[in-house]
């Protein structure tokens, strides 16, 4: 018996399946392309400027996958371009960021520092990629990479601020470039935010608290985000003394008599 079924909606769903969503990446687009420019305007010498890219790709990151949820338009070609674009932006742009403001002049140490955070946002995000479905989504584990990149970029913009050249903090560029590569494959937890319901209500003094923030950014940029980002660093190490004592605690009162 032939089947008289249509086929336009196989079809179609054949042809849904083969495009491409377009809002999501082009916001993706939009962070490889900050990515991109960091890179450019590092070599150029104009150091501010690639910092500033770097943060934009930073935002234009996290609306991307939100925007995708959002209008229910996710897909594995998302995804892999995200980590792709990922790579750029917080893998490379800022090592090479790095490497021309301060660590050029260290010889090998400076190549090799700026390497290593490499190789750390490269298995940072592989790491991501293979946990994402297993892992506790109240938790990151290792520094992101985008928080990472935004410490080097937040340490240029505020150096740049003061009229202080990468030369002449080589050391400290060095290290904080060793520690946000290490840290990022470390199992240190950091806070994901993913539980934060934007829907539900909150007290008044939130949204006031938010708007004080806003104004900070405004009036001290490079500042400000270089201390927020500072502190958000820190905080997966000092979670990971209190997780640590707390949990020593619970075994020595389990053992004793």
């Amino acid at each position: 018996m032939p089947d008289n079924r249509p086929l336009k909606p196989v079809l179609s769903e054949r042809k849904q399946r083969r495009g491409i969503y377009l809002l999501p990446n082009l916001f993706t687009t939009g962070a490889l392309f900050a990515g991109f420019y960091a890179i450019v305007q590092a070599m150029n010498g104009r150091f501010e400027l690639a910092a500033v890219a770097i943060f934009i790709a930073m935002v234009l990151d996290g609306l991307d996958g939100r925007v995708a949820r959002m209008t229910h338009t996710q897909s594995a070609f998302g995804a892999e371009y995200d980590s792709l674009s990922d790579m750029v932006s917080f893998g490379v742009a800022p090592a090479l960021v790095a490497y021309v403001w301060a660590l050029k002049g260290m010889g090998k140490l400076g190549w090799i520092a700026a390497f290593v955070y490499c190789v750390g946002a490269a298995l940072r995000l592989a790491r991501f990629n293979t946990q994402h479905d297993t892992a506790d989504r109240r938790y990151f584990q290792g520094l992101p990479s985008p928080a990472a990149a935004a410490l080097i970029a937040g340490l240029v913009w505020v150096m740049n601020e003061y009229g202080i050249t990468g030369a002449e903090v080589k050391w400290l560029a060095f290290a904080v470039t060793l520690f946000a590569g290490l840290t990022m494959v470390s199992n240190i937890p950091y806070y994901s935010g993913k539980e934060i319901n934007l829907r539900r209500s909150v007290p008044f003094v939130v949204v006031f608290l938010i708007a004080m923030a806003f104004v900070l950014i405004a009036y001290k940029p490079p500042q400000v985000l270089f201390g927020i980002v500072a502190l958000y660093a820190l905080s997966g190490y000092a979670t990971w003394v209190w997780k640590t004592l707390r949990r020593d605690r619970k075994r020595t009162k389990s053992l004793a008599p």
